[in-house]
């Protein structure tokens, strides 16, 4: 119904209750959402957003547990921006929605509880921008979601160790900001990236392979991956908090890089 509204010039805001659901709509987010544009010789727009939360919530099961951003990443036409804040929720919700292209907005369920102070003027994010959190100059540690607390609690032991680290929530899953990334990398030459997405196939593996590509000679050491574990979330609440990347993991490694 969504796309069906949006071919007619609607601009439909499609909620997923749980990310993990639109595993069932699958084929019209791949075959059609991504596509139509293309395959209708342009005679179509499909000005769609498709916004919901995900990740790892407090034991909520498996099944209600799923980070589908590396599902969606290969689909051609889409667009993909994960929010962290109230300040860039509404920011890059109203880029989604302004938007011509289909765009899916990652939402985390632990974030809903977050308050902050917004401004009352207008205001619009880029669909296509990384967030600098935090200048620095020993390592670039690139996350997204819910990971940017992980990163910015770890971030403060690391202070006290006197590590100076540089965080950017990377924001924009596709497209990558490389000009942000290669800026920051060519500063610090180590790379560090955080999330929660799973380890093979993830968001992290592509960025990796990003960074590579474009910015392999600026590197002092080989890009560090932390990421949750390639199995399905426990209930039990030890368990699930060992799947998923704490902050002692990223000061380790941080540690570990800065060697």
């Amino acid at each position: 119904m969504g796309i069906g509204a949006a071919m007619t010039g609607l601009r439909p805001i499609i909620e997923g209750m749980n990310m993990g659901f639109l595993l069932l709509a699958f084929n019209q987010i791949s075959n059609n959402c991504g596509m139509l544009h293309y395959t209708s010789g342009g005679q179509f727009k499909i000005p769609v957003v498709i916004r919901g939360p995900g990740g790892v919530g407090r034991q909520l099961g498996a099944e209600h547990s799923q980070r589908l951003e590396s599902y969606f990443q290969s689909i051609p036409g889409i667009q993909m921006v994960a929010c962290s804040t109230p300040y860039n929720a509404k920011g890059l919700m109203k880029a989604a929605i302004r938007s011509e292209n289909p765009v899916i907005l990652f939402e985390h369920v632990l974030l809903y509880n977050l308050k902050d102070r917004i401004p009352d003027e207008e205001y619009v994010l880029s669909l296509e921008e990384a967030e600098m959190v935090r200048p620095g100059e020993h390592v670039t540690i690139l996350t997204y979601s819910r990971m940017r607390y992980h990163v910015m609690q770890a971030a403060k032991t690391l202070v006290n160790k006197g590590y100076d680290p540089e965080v950017i929530d990377i924001r924009s899953l596709k497209p990558f900001d490389l000009h942000t990334i290669g800026k920051s990398v060519k500063k610090t030459h180590r790379v560090l990236i955080v999330e929660e997405c799973m380890r093979t196939g993830g968001i992290g593996a592509s960025l990796t392979a990003a960074i590579t590509e474009n910015f392999n000679d600026d590197l002092d050491a080989p890009i560090v991956c932390l990421s949750s574990q390639d199995v399905p979330t426990p209930y039990a609440g030890t368990l699930e908090e060992w799947t998923v990347v704490q902050p002692a993991q990223i000061v380790t490694a941080v540690e570990q890089l800065c060697q």
